[in-house]
């Protein structure tokens, strides 16, 4: 929770209102000053005022964020950009154009279609203005014409209460390879939020210490799906576990990933609390490679997954315990029996 740096909290608020209102009345031009009349011999001058300070724009106030950029080892880098720019466009906004009408109009004039802006709700809200950053974009699955870009999301909402609110939520975006114009297209045809599931009053020690342990970054679908319980202590255990080692980055444990395994009818260890993925070690992407991605994939052996997805196979040929291909090439998978 920030507040307004500065200047007067309500001061800033009240300027920011105030430049909102007279924008939106006056459109592009500003009205004329009032006229000013010179004091003749018998009134007395104004009384002397104290400078007011200059109005704070939300540009001032709320972080300033960049876009998502694609990794030059990415795999099919369109889907993910025309992924990541929807929740761009959509998510973010200056004074006057919050809620989900106003977004639809956004994603309309950048060619999206404006009802998907519907699945993009928990990030639409009605504050008085947004940032928006997407911090990581995996594959949920891809295919050759069909692809799940599963995106870790950021937001900075400035709010009536005079304060900047953080938060966020994971998204499963899914796309098809369409013709367009002779062209063969990546375009997004929905947009499915995370849902995790309710809190509970008290969850299990390894889950607490999970929630506690600032070498695992958790995004907040992630902590959320923790703390409902319905988390395997087999997970937390080994998440635990690897923390002892690694400072790492976890992408999705349970909301937020396809229900079944993208382009199957097999029911997804994510679903039901069983796997979790990791997309950065030691502040790195997994999709940039480098001796830590392998390290952490030979000492997850050690902590109980029966399949450890990730950038190579470690087995060969001839294991069963590692696994690799073109979705995996972003992100380590750890898969645990229920």
């Amino acid at each position: 929770m920030t507040h307004l740096p500065d200047v007067s909290r309500r001061q800033a608020l009240l300027g920011l209102m105030a430049t909102v209102s007279a924008f939106s009345l006056a459109g592009c031009e500003s009205p004329e000053p009032a006229a000013r009349s010179t004091p003749t011999p018998s009134e007395s001058p104004p009384p002397a005022t104290t400078a007011t300070p200059e109005p704070t724009s939300a540009a001032d106030v709320l972080p300033q964020t960049k876009p998502w950029v694609a990794h030059p080892a990415e795999i099919t880098p369109a889907a993910k950009l025309r992924a990541t720019r929807l929740v761009e466009i959509a998510c973010a906004w200056e004074p006057g154009e919050s809620g989900l009408a106003a977004a639809r109009r956004r994603l309309a004039d950048r060619g999206y279609d404006p009802a998907l802006a519907q699945g993009l709700s928990p990030l639409l809200s009605d504050g008085l203005a947004a940032t928006v950053e997407v911090v990581n974009a995996q594959y949920g699955g891809i295919l050759p014409t069909t692809a799940s870009v599963l995106m870790v999301v950021n937001q900075w909402v400035l709010g009536a209460d005079e304060r900047v609110k953080a938060g966020g939520t994971s998204l499963d975006v899914r796309l098809a390879l369409r013709n367009t114009d002779g062209r063969s297209v990546w375009t997004v045809t929905d947009v499915r939020p995370a849902r995790p599931w309710r809190p509970v009053a008290d969850v299990s020690s390894v889950a607490r210490k999970v929630l506690g342990d600032d070498r695992i970054g958790l995004p907040y679908a992630a902590r959320l799906d923790i703390e409902s319980g319905g988390i395997s202590d087999s997970v937390l255990r080994a998440m635990r576990a690897l923390a002892s080692d690694f400072r790492y980055d976890v992408s999705v444990i349970q909301s937020g990933h396809p229900i079944r395994v993208f382009g199957t009818d097999r029911r997804s260890n994510h679903t039901d609390g069983n796997a979790v993925d990791v997309w950065g070690i030691e502040g790195r992407p997994v999709i940039k490679g480098g001796s830590t991605v392998t390290q952490l994939m030979a000492a997850a052996a050690d902590v109980g997954p029966y399949q450890i997805g990730g950038p190579v196979n470690l087995d060969g040929s001839g294991g069963t315990l590692y696994f690799s291909d073109a979705t995996h090439q972003d992100h380590i998978h750890l898969g645990f029996n229920a």
